[in-house]
């Protein structure tokens, strides 16, 4: 939505500007700060999914260099980063929506396509809880299918239920890291009614490595109640700057626009998103070390006799054989968060995946509150 027309040569100009004037700006930079801590000192943060490693130095770089603009509605900041997400994921621009993190998208999705006057809202058991909340704050009613045993989505049954209104599918899915096989997902949204909304939540796409999982925005083209959420939450490391999009056909877009805010992503977090997505690094690097620290957390716990879901995220999820709300405060006792309760899952943990020494932490934890 743009309120003021400039040129793409004077937009650059801008930012020259911005960087050549960095000198009259408080002695401060975030490209010399040190690796993201936890917002408490002292504590070991495994309980919200986030990047320890944060952004690309170049991202650091492109929000320092955006201080002279903050001044400046983000419009062109706008149409910088649609371009470079269409160019992305090989789409045009008017088929790529922005959010203020994809929570954004997900509201948007419960605004335009639930409702008391619409169909409800269909999710898994145990899921992302957002949608839930924002369909059922939307006057909708919200329909919950059980993960199958092998913890994916059990479409068949989800088919079943379907009805107009909107289907949520996280994929990988939080909180139990497990995928759903792509060829039933590729199935399944071929044969869902078009009437229906499908809404696939792709914010672990980028750590997802099995040969039975891939991205359905290929499927966009030929299918138009299919919208794909993405983040810069996760592998970009930007959860606190809040940016994410979402990829539709250009009519499902234009439904989506009038429930949305007028530039809610601000300045600085496009300006990151566009700056990691030129870093070519950013990507393998972040998956490299989740799988690293990760590898080393499974293998403690399947030393320890502990059955865990097979993760496909930055995050795994596991089976204490008890109840989990007593060990989730016992473990933040000794200055360890992990994740909240899951009531459908009563005895499993979910762990986010930080560094090396942090799963060092969590595991001697765990260990003494297991004893």
């Amino acid at each position: 939505m743009n309120t003021i027309s400039i040129s793409r040569r004077r937009f650059a100009q801008l930012l020259g500007a911005g960087a050549a004037t960095a000198v009259i700006r408080p002695a401060f930079s975030f490209a010399t700060e040190p690796v993201p801590k936890s917002t408490v000192q002292g504590i070991v943060r495994l309980s919200a999914n986030e990047n320890p490693y944060g952004p690309s130095p170049k991202a650091l770089r492109a929000m320092n260099d955006a201080f002279n603009l903050s001044c400046r509605y983000p419009d062109e900041h706008n149409d910088v980063l649609i371009d470079a997400l269409a160019k992305l994921n090989g789409v045009n621009r008017d088929q790529i929506l922005l959010g203020d993190g994809s929570g954004e998208i997900l509201k948007l999705c419960a605004e335009t396509f639930t409702g008391p006057k619409q169909q409800g809202t269909l999710v898994v058991d145990p899921t992302f809880e957002a949608i839930i909340n924002n369909a059922s704050a939307n006057g909708a009613e919200v329909v919950k299918v059980p993960l199958t045993g092998t913890f994916s989505h059990d479409l068949p049954k989800m088919m079943n239920a379907a009805k107009e209104g909107l289907i949520y599918v996280c994929n990988p899915n939080n909180p139990t890291a497990s995928i759903t096989p792509k060829n039933e997902v590729r199935d399944f949204i071929t044969k869902t009614p078009r009437q229906t909304m499908i809404l696939v939540d792709e914010a672990y796409f980028h750590y997802a490595d099995s040969p039975d999982y891939e991205s359905v925005i290929p499927l966009v083209t030929d299918h138009p109640n299919l919208i794909v959420s993405r983040t810069f939450s996760k592998i970009y490391g930007m959860a606190g700057l809040r940016c994410g999009y979402c990829v539709a056909q250009r009519e499902t877009i234009q439904r989506m626009h009038p429930h949305q805010m007028w530039d809610s992503v601000n300045i600085m977090a496009l300006s990151a998103a566009t700056a990691n997505l030129d870093d070519p690094e950013q990507v393998p690097t972040g998956q490299r070390l989740n799988r690293e620290a990760k590898a080393f957390t499974t293998g403690e716990l399947e030393n320890m006799g502990y059955k865990q879901i097979p993760s496909q995220a930055n995050f795994i999820m596991f089976d204490c054989n008890r109840p989990v709300v007593p060990l989730i405060q016992a473990l933040k006792q000794r200055n360890v968060q992990v994740g909240r309760l899951f009531p459908a899952l009563p005895n499993y943990m979910r762990v986010t995946i930080g560094k090396k020494s942090e799963m060092e932490t969590f595991v001697g934890a765990f260990k003494q509150v297991m004893a």
